[in-house]
Parts: structure tokens; C-alpha cells; sequence
């Protein structure tokens, strides 16, 4: 009987995010000279979020935009969703030593397990260019997300404009994939230059959200256009299909 050939996590799925769950928050710390912070608080700032909202934080990974969102607005309800169980533990434990109002659980952004209109605004960092799918996501928190609510999705971008952008590129294909396997132990940090040089420029992507059924929406680059703010909202009168 022939044996099974184990194969390796397909690059960007829950399983390859479950190899490096422990060192994840060191090397985003470290590959992004502390930035990333500040990223999430632009994020957060774009939700507009009020008391008593909900907001469904995808590809939480460790919880940490998810934290954000209810240390700043205590008032709100804070549902993370991560298809990595690793990942998920560390956001629990994370949740739970802050005393936060945050709720943890296993979850696909292409198929979310929510009924229609049921969040107030939604919410993804660094998440969408691992998405096999990501026209059905971007329909997925148009679904969820009640009329008027805000998506605000924020993901690594591959500068190719500005004075600076030769050396945001040479960083990002460069020195991150090395720092990040020197440090890891692990092949996963080849896959995060690869998945950034071929996810689409932000105005490409900005059309996606659109044909979503988005409006309103805008791509901000942020620091150099290493990163970029994606923001929509939902109509308020739906179209939603």
C-alpha cells in the first residue's frame, strides 16, 4: 500500500499561520520597525466606530486589530475570526489578560458564518492577500455588514511610485523575507514577498471593493505606500446581490 506524501501548509492558509503562531507579534514588530501600530490605529480610526456597535475583525490572526478596537472603543462588541487555531489561542489569551470585551473564533473570510447585516462594520489587516478568493470575500462583508456600516481593510502594498519607493521595494523583497527566516526558523516569510509583489495595485483592488457593491471607497498608501488603507462603506439603500 502506497503511504501518503505529506505536503507542505499551502502558503497564506490557517495551517501555515499555525507554524509561526508563537513568533508572529515579534516579527510583525520587527519587520515593520514598530509601524505596524500605528497602521492598525489608522484602521481603527476609519471604522468610525460607535457605542454598542459590532465589528467583525477577519483574519484576526493574533488579535491584535481586534484588542485595538475595544481598548478604543470600550463600548463596542469585538468578534475576531482566524482560520488558524494557533493564532486564535494567543488572541484568546491576549483578549482575556486585558479583561476586553472580544470573542475569538474559527472562521473563513470567503465564507463567513454570519447572517445578513449583522455587523455594523468589518474590519481585515494583512489578511486579504492571503485569500484564495477574494472577490467572494469582499461580497462576504458587503452581506454581513448593515447599510451605511464602514470596511476598512488594511494589507502590505509593493511601492512603485515616490521618491523613496526603490528602497521601500528593495526592503520589502529583501531584508524582510531574511530577517523574517533568520528569526522564524521557517520557510513562511518567502511566501509574505511573493504574496505582496502579486497582490493588485491599491486602485485595482479599490475596484474590487466595488464591484463588491462598495461605495465611496478609498486607497490610502501609508508609510512610503508600503501598506495601504483600503476603506468602503455599504449603501444605504442595499444593492447587495
Amino acid at each position: 500500500m502506497s503511504q501518503a506524501v505529506p505536503t507542505e501548509p499551502r502558503g497564506g492558509s490557517g495551517e501555515m499561520f499555525d507554524a509561526i503562531a508563537k513568533r508572529y507579534d515579534l516579527l510583525n514588530r520587527i519587520i515593520s520597525l514598530g509601524i505596524d501600530q500605528r497602521w492598525r490605529k489608522r484602521t481603527v480610526e476609519a471604522l468610525r466606530v460607535r457605542p454598542g456597535d459590532t465589528v467583525l475583525d477577519l483574519a484576526t490572526g493574533t488579535g491584535d486589530l481586534a484588542i485595538l478596537i475595544a481598548r478604543t472603543h470600550p463600548g463596542a462588541e469585538v468578534v475576531g475570526t482566524d482560520p488558524s487555531p494557533n493564532m486564535l489561542a494567543i488572541a484568546e489569551a491576549k483578549g482575556s489578560k486585558a479583561s476586553l470585551s472580544t470573542r475569538f473564533l474559527r472562521g473563513d473570510a470567503q465564507s463567513i458564518e454570519l447572517g445578513d447585516a449583522s455587523v455594523d462594520s468589518v474590519s481585515m489587516a494583512f489578511g486579504i492577500r492571503n485569500v484564495v478568493d477574494r472577490p467572494r470575500a469582499l461580497r462576504e462583508m458587503v452581506r454581513v455588514t448593515k447599510p451605511g456600516g464602514r470596511i476598512a481593510i488594511l494589507e502590505l502594498s509593493d511601492p512603485k511610485t515616490g521618491p523613496l519607493s526603490i528602497f521601500a521595494r528593495a526592503y520589502i523583497h529583501s531584508i524582510v523575507p531574511r530577517i523574517g527566516a533568520f528569526i522564524s526558523g521557517s520557510r513562511e516569510y518567502r511566501y509574505l514577498e511573493r504574496s505582496i509583489a502579486a497582490f493588485p495595485p491599491p486602485e485595482a483592488f479599490a475596484e474590487l471593493m466595488r464591484d463588491a457593491g462598495m461605495v465611496e471607497v478609498v486607497a490610502s498608501p501609508l508609510t512610503f505606500g508600503v501598506s495601504c488603507l483600503f476603506v468602503g462603506r455599504v449603501p444605504e439603500a442595499s444593492t447587495k446581490a
